[in-house]
């Protein structure tokens, strides 16, 4: 079976050194693929160094970007089956062993491993979608709320592990690469659910996610995250918009979720040096964005 495994980094060159030392002990891989969204830090130089890596090299187009161009080349290169992952992941030695059994599972797409952090499971999967009710999350039947001893099936998992088979591809086709950063696995996993396929959560394929502690405050930290808040506004409200069954989750959901941002923008700006009135302005085209299902780039 051709297993390729696709790595998306950017700018965290010791972190993605340990996620290629943990993939080379995965015998049953049969090849790694890294690309790498413009880093500046040197690791691209490192990765040009490494004789036993397929290295694409690109220009920073976000997670979504990078998995659209991993995605397709494994593909173009017959992988069975491809195991994709951001580069704060990583998987134990076995990881792929325990997957590998459940790859002939009748209609099954999609395969995830348990994600731990410092020993605790770390999940944002979900068993089920809320595609109706507008005053209810998306995501239902989270798993961190259930303890789940064995193999079971999903709907939603992130980029941070999750392995794909060719017939999912050849049948969905590639992320969405407009999405830039969040929601792309979201979508991904969505549109393989309502094209038929199962997506199979095991938890006896275990992979170690990366904690990271910051010293700073809440302005500082704001401040530093900033950009990012008007993409997960945008895009959820893309989500909603593209997949909810009625006008109130295609419309008001997305609204109640840019609401949240906004307030705090429009109530912190005359205190904190974080958001500005303009930002403000910001949040409201990023909704607006969302529901024209306009997925441009924000500046940075």
């Amino acid at each position: 079976m051709n297993i390729i495994a696709v790595v998306v980094t950017y700018n965290r060159r010791e972190l993605l050194k340990r996620n290629i030392a943990c993939l080379r002990l995965n015998t049953p891989v049969s090849s790694i693929v890294v690309v790498n969204n413009g880093s500046t830090d040197g690791t691209g130089a490192w990765l040009d160094e490494q004789e036993d890596l397929t290295v694409i090299h690109q220009e920073n187009v976000g997670g979504s970007g990078g998995f659209y161009r991993g995605i397709q080349y494994a593909y173009q290169a017959g992988a069975d089956w491809i195991w994709c992952m951001d580069d704060d992941v990583f998987p134990r030695p076995d990881c792929m062993e325990h997957l590998l059994p459940y790859t002939h599972e009748p209609g099954v797409g999609i395969l995830a491993p348990r994600r731990l952090m410092e020993g605790q499971i770390f999940t944002n999967d979900f068993q089920k979608v809320n595609l109706s009710n507008p005053f209810a999350s998306m995501y239902q039947q989270k798993l961190k709320k259930q303890v789940v001893n064995g193999p079971v099936d999903i709907c939603g998992t992130a980029f941070e592990g999750l392995c794909i088979s060719r017939k999912a591809v050849a049948e969905i086709g590639l992320p969405n690469k407009e999405l830039f950063i969040f929601c792309d696995d979201t979508d991904y996993c969505l549109r393989a659910v309502l094209a038929g396929f199962r997506i199979l959560y095991i938890p006896s394929a275990l992979m170690d996610k990366e904690k990271f502690f910051s010293n700073d405050n809440w302005e500082e930290r704001s401040r530093k995250k900033k950009w990012k808040r008007f993409y997960q506004v945008r895009n959820s409200t893309y989500l909603n918009h593209h997949y909810g069954r009625n006008w109130w989750v295609k419309y008001l959901r997305g609204f109640n979720g840019m609401l949240g941002y906004l307030l705090v923008a429009l109530f912190t700006c005359p205190f904190k040096n974080v958001y500005t009135l303009n930002d403000v302005a910001k949040f409201w085209q990023a909704y607006r964005d969302g529901i024209h299902e306009k997925l441009g780039r924000y500046e940075l």
